[in-house]
């Protein structure tokens, strides 16, 4: 497959996937950072609102890049488990606890950093488009996507730029629509499927929303 060139080109692509959404009632929600701006680039394209989706993995203690669960925020916040991950490096229950709690405190950092504590945009009765920079495992994004649901979106679309065809079949059945512009075959670690890839800070998200 040719790199996507950075998350803005692929938000542009994948935006044109989803034109039969320009000017609806859609609203486009990122997973902080890396969605952040491939969804700008959607909801700039679609003439939608963009909002965000806080979701934060937790990864196995010796291995943290792998996703053993996911939380999401909400009232109370949503757990997913990896359970093809548990079941070969389980956690304790004082572990997942403590782990879940720094997660939320994260979140709650994230939400006041970026959001500076306004209140999420409803999506009950809309079309509702989850945005990331791509999908490993899809933990975070089945995490997202559960929690979602619980807000009654009429319609729920995942788009993401790149991820393993398993995955994509994994997390198909948890929405109407799934958009995704690559599944390479043998999958590599999101990063080397974008020439630039790189670690977006607080600030960088803070300017693409205020943009």
């Amino acid at each position: 497959m040719k790199l996507l060139r950075n998350r803005e080109e692929a938000g542009r692509r994948l935006a044109a996937r989803l034109v039969q959404h320009a000017g609806t009632d859609a609203v486009v929600l990122a997973l902080p950072r890396g969605g952040v701006p491939v969804a700008a680039e959607i909801a700039l394209a679609l003439r939608t609102p963009l909002d965000l989706l806080f979701v934060r993995k937790i990864g196995v203690p010796w291995q943290p890049e792998l996703a053993y669960a996911a939380v999401v925020d909400g009232d109370p916040p949503e757990l997913v488990i990896n359970d093809d991950v548990a079941r070969f490096a389980p956690m304790s229950e004082a572990e997942l606890a403590a782990a879940m709690q720094d997660e939320i405190a994260e979140i709650e950092r994230r939400r006041v950093a970026y959001a500076g504590g306004r209140a999420a945009l409803p999506v009950t009765g809309r079309t509702a488009i989850v945005v990331d920079d791509g999908l490993a495992t899809g933990t975070t994004a089945r995490a997202a996507l559960q929690a979602l649901r619980r807000r009654r979106p009429s319609k729920l679309i995942l788009a993401v730029p790149v991820a393993p065809a398993e995955t994509v079949n994994e997390l198909s059945g948890l929405v109407d629509e799934l958009v995704c512009l690559e599944m390479p075959e043998p999958f590599r670690a999101i990063g080397l499927h974008y020439e630039d890839f790189h670690q977006l800070s607080d600030d960088e998200v803070v300017a693409i929303l205020n943009s």
